[in-house]
Order: structure tokens, then C-alpha cells, then sequence
């Protein structure tokens, strides 16, 4: 469930694949390439799929499961679905095709499914090195993302939206998913190899060509991503990136500023695609395979935190707990009048500075520019060939912060850190927990918050320093001496960390009045 990111909701914006899988991970799109196979060939190649499969249950998703990786993953899930839900609550005006780009990202994670136990038993490698797939199942994500884009564009500019968007939408995305299956099911009968570029590579450079460029000092790998599959990562980034701030200024269209939580909730979910972006920078060295977990890691989180923003838009427009009830309710009841009266409400629009026609000629232009200058600008370049982690690490928090410190800039009055003082000795007070408790209950979420970002960077970090140590990832399931190498690791790590303990004091007391306003609805009480 990567990225809506990624990048994901599961991935919202990109995708990753572990070393022993990589069906769960991040965003998928679909080449399709269609041959007539005979029935009869088809069902025995199936059977002999499903009695493979049967005789390895850890492949794919089954092997995702066992990693720390694949428990993330499955962690989103339930988060993701309580995000649906508050967010399709009818008073929040949700525009339908942007609820719709959020419910498509749940296709595209099934789709990695296919797709991943495909790369695994077929090829043997993971889908992030299985171009034509990777590229194929990626295109699914960013179908999603446009339409969030449009939904929420539409709705922001034009008083009487069409109908047509959603119809439309409904209509290609669901066509592009029907055709990366087939891809799944037909192309490995049509020759396509692990390394076959995905939409046969078009715009990619030969090999002379490449070598002929004046800085190129190296070769590409074999598993480099193609230039159409670099296009459908950075359209993916670029658009979750659109999304986001078109969902902040739906807070001005709707007079509800609440919805500006939901952009701060979508910021780990935009984390989660950058990890994915570092890691195929790198060309997905087995070294930084704790950028896989890190990514999974960031998709549970932003799963959650949307949920949260989703549920405080919600009662913001007056969902109660009694909407939860399946049966039919009163059609006079107070509640229910309140709520049909905040929904029929009109939308405050904006006239749109730029035509739909404009602005995907900039994403187009923006993109390509983009994906030939990362594919053949780093062969000039010895570090995408070091699998450096403190850069890789570097990349992966440095994007996300300068996003967040823009949305900051929006915000009213913007954010600020309180100073640290040294205590007795200090210029200052120092800080404590008994500060954070003055808060309430907003300093504790606003704490608890600080401490999972914490412990989101800690089991990946700890991952990793295990198989640097002994050469294999930990299993923290089946494994005890596992268990308790990678919970040594972060309990090391911990005590390192009581060193900052001002710091993450002063991280949640900022973080406390957004909580109080953005996600308790104290004002609203």
C-alpha cells in the first residue's frame, strides 16, 4: 500500500519494490500488450501459476507479509478505508471526482499484486526492476492523482460543475486497469523480458547515443528505468504535489478551513513517493532497501493522518457517531435537516488563472524535461553509483521539508519553534513534559505524533544496521534473534535520542496548536 504519494495514499506518489517482493509497495500503471493465445494454453499457464505459487507461500504479497515492510503495508489499509469513509460524508461537499481519485488508488494497490508475483515468479527480480510492469502499474497511480487534480480544480472554479469529468474519468481509469491486466496475463507470452521498457521506450536514447553525451562517464544498468516510466514518476510527484494545494485552497471554496488539515495529512503520504524516487535513483541497490521500509513506514503514517483530517472535516459539517448506523434514519430528524442544509450549500469558486489545456502542457513539458534531465544528467554523476545512505536519507526528509515549510508559509502567521532554554544554567527555561501536559489533550496527540515520526524512522535505520552487520534483512516474525537484534538497535538508539529530548519537547508544543485546531475541532465543541 505505498504511496499515496507514496507517493500512496498507499503510495501517493510512487512505487517500491523490495528486494524478495515487491507487490505491495507503491504506485503501479499499465502498459498493455495484447496476443491471441489459445484457451487451452492460457488455463494450463495458469495452473501452472497457481501450483508454483502454492509451493513457495512466501512469494509476493505472502513474502511482503513477513518483513517489516509488508506489515506497514497492511497496516495502511484499515486507515485508508476510514479515510474513504469520512471523507465521502455528504456534508463535507467532497467533489465526486476527486473522492473518486481517492477510491481508484485501492485498484491500483490491488494491481500490484498481480504484477509483483509476475516480476517474481517470471523474472525472478522485484517489480521496481521489471520496467514494462513497474511503468504499467505506476500509470494506475497517477490516473488516481489526476483526478483528485480535476475533482477538486472543478469544483474550486466552475459553479456547476459537469458530470462529464467523473464519467469520463470513470471511463479511462477503469479502461487502463482492464488493459494492465491483460498486460499481466499476456505480456510475458509476448517476449517481454525483465528489462523490456515499459511503452516499448519511446524517447529512450540508444546506447551510442548516450555514451556520445559530453558528461556521461557511465554506463547505465540494465535495470535503469526507461524515459516513460521516469514520466509516470514524476507526473505522479508532480501531481499528489498539485492535489495537495488544491485541497488547501478548497478550505477558502468551502469557508471550512479544516480541509487545510487534510493537505498537512497528505505530507508523509508525499514522503512516501520521494522514497520511492530515491530509491530508483540509486538504481535499487539492495544496500538502501531500508528506503522500502521507510516508504511503507510513511504510507501507514499518512494513511492515519488523513484519516484523522477526514474525520475532523467531517464533524466539522456535523457527522456524529449515529451516522454510522447502517439502517435507514429519520427524514426529520434535526441532525440529518442540519446536515442536507450544510451540503446543499453553494461553493465559494474562484475564476481559474490557467485553462485545464495550459496547465497539462506545463505538466507535460515540466515532466519530460524532468525525466531525461535525472535518467541521462546522473550518468555524469558517481553518486547514483555509491548507493550513498545518509544522501539517500537526505533526499527522502529534505524534499518533504521544503513542501511543508511552503504550506507553512500559507498558513496564518506561519509556524515557529519555541526557543530552547538551558534550564538552571541556560539563558532560559528549559523544557518538560509537564510543559506538553499544559496543552491537554492536544499536547498529548501533538507528543504521541513526535514520537511516531520517531519510531518511523527507527525500525528502518535499525533494519538496516542489522544487514549491514550480518547480510540479511531481519525477520521480525519468525525470527527471535531478529526480534531482538533490530529492538536492541532501536533501543540504542533511543537512549541516543534522550539527547534531543528539548527538541522533540518543542517539535510537539508547535505541533500543539494545529493539533488543537485541525484535527480536535475544540472550537467546533
Amino acid at each position: 500500500l505505498a504511496a499515496m504519494g507514496t507517493t500512496s495514499a498507499f503510495a501517493p506518489s510512487s512505487f517500491i519494490g523490495s528486494r524478495q517482493t515487491t507487490v505491495a509497495t507503491s504506485p503501479p500503471f499499465g502498459a498493455l500488450y495484447m496476443d491471441a493465445l489459445s484457451i487451452q494454453e492460457t488455463t494450463t499457464q495458469f495452473s501452472h501459476f497457481i501450483s508454483d505459487a502454492s509451493t513457495e507461500p512466501l512469494l509476493a504479497f505472502a513474502d511482503q507479509g513477513q518483513n517489516l515492510a509488508g506489515i506497514f503495508f497492511q497496516a495502511s489499509l484499515l486507515p485508508y478505508l476510514l479515510f474513504l469513509y469520512f471523507l465521502g460524508f455528504r456534508g463535507n461537499r467532497t467533489p465526486a471526482a476527486g473522492a473518486y481519485g481517492f477510491q481508484f488508488v485501492l485498484v491500483f494497490v490491488a494491481a500490484t499484486i498481480p504484477s509483483g508475483i509476475i516480476s517474481k515468479l517470471t523474472y525472478g527480480s522485484s517489480l521496481a526492476d521489471v520496467d514494462w510492469l513497474h511503468g504499467g502499474a505506476e500509470a494506475l497511480l497517477t490516473a488516481a492523482n489526476v483526478m483528485i487534480a480535476l475533482g477538486f480544480k472543478e469544483a474550486a472554479t466552475n459553479p456547476q460543475p459537469s458530470e462529464n469529468t467523473l464519467k469520463l474519468g470513470r471511463l479511462v481509469t477503469l479502461g487502463a486497469a482492464a488493459l494492465f491486466a491483460a498486460s499481466c496475463a499476456l505480456g510475458p507470452n509476448l517476449g517481454f523480458e525483465a528489462h523490456s521498457p515499459f511503452l516499448l521506450g519511446i524517447g529512450d536514447l540508444g546506447a551510442d547515443a548516450t555514451l556520445a553525451l559530453p558528461w556521461v562517464t557511465h554506463s547505465e544498468p540494465a535495470n535503469a528505468l526507461s524515459i516513460p516510466t521516469w514520466a509516470i514518476h514524476f507526473s505522479s510527484v508532480f501531481e499528489f504535489l498539485f492535489a495537495m494545494q488544491l485541497v488547501w485552497n478548497f478550505a477558502d471554496v468551502t469557508k471550512n478551513q479544516k480541509w487545510k488539515g487534510l493537505t498537512w495529512g497528505m505530507l508523509p503520504l508525499h514522503a512516501s513517493g520521494i522514497c520511492a524516487c530515491t530509491y530508483h535513483f540509486f538504481y535499487n541497490p539492495s544496500v538502501l532497501q531500508f528506503l522500502v521500509s521507510m516508504q511503507a513506514g510513511f504510507t501507514c503514517l499518512g494513511n492515519i493522518t488523513c484519516a484523522i483530517a477526514a474525520y475532523r472535516i467531517a464533524v466539522s459539517n456535523g457527522w456524529t457517531l449515529s451516522e454510522a448506523n447502517p439502517f435507514p434514519k429519520s427524514p426529520t430528524s434535526p441532525e440529518g435537516l442540519m446536515v442536507d442544509a450544510a451540503a446543499a450549500l453553494p461553493l465559494e469558486t474562484v475564476q481559474a488563472k490557467e485553462s485545464n489545456l495550459i496547465l497539462v502542457g506545463k505538466l507535460a513539458a515540466l515532466t519530460v524535461f524532468s525525466s531525461y534531465l535525472l535518467k541521462y544528467g546522473e550518468l555524469g554523476l558517481d553518486l547514483p553509483f555509491t548507493a550513498n545512505a545518509p544522501v539517500a536519507l537526505a533526499m527522502v526528509l529534505g524534499f518533504p521539508a521544503v513542501t511543508a515549510y511552503a504550506f507553512a508559509q500559507q498558513s496564518e502567521g506561519g509556524l515557529s519553534l519555541p526557543s530552547f532554554g538551558g534550564g538552571e544554567d541556560g539563558e532560559g527555561p528549559s523544557l518538560s513534559m509537564e510543559d506538553v501536559k499544559k496543552y491537554g489533550v492536544s499536547g498529548t496527540v501533538a507528543y504521541v505524533l513526535t514520537e511516531l515520526a520517531f519510531w518511523a524512522v527507527a525500525f528502518p535505520v535499525a533494519s538496516t544496521a542489522l544487514y549491514q552487520t550480518s547480510g540479511h534483512w531481519p525477520d521480525v516474525i519468525n525470527d527471535s534473534a531478529d526480534r531482538a537484534t533490530v529492538l536492541g538497535f532501536i533501543f540504542a538508539g533511543a537512549n541516543v535520542a534522550r539527547l534531543l529530548v528539548p527538541l522533540r519537547l518543542g517539535a510537539a508544543l508547535a505541533l500543539a496548536p494545529w493539533v488543537d485546531e485541525n484535527l480536535l475541532n475544540r472550537k467546533e465543541s
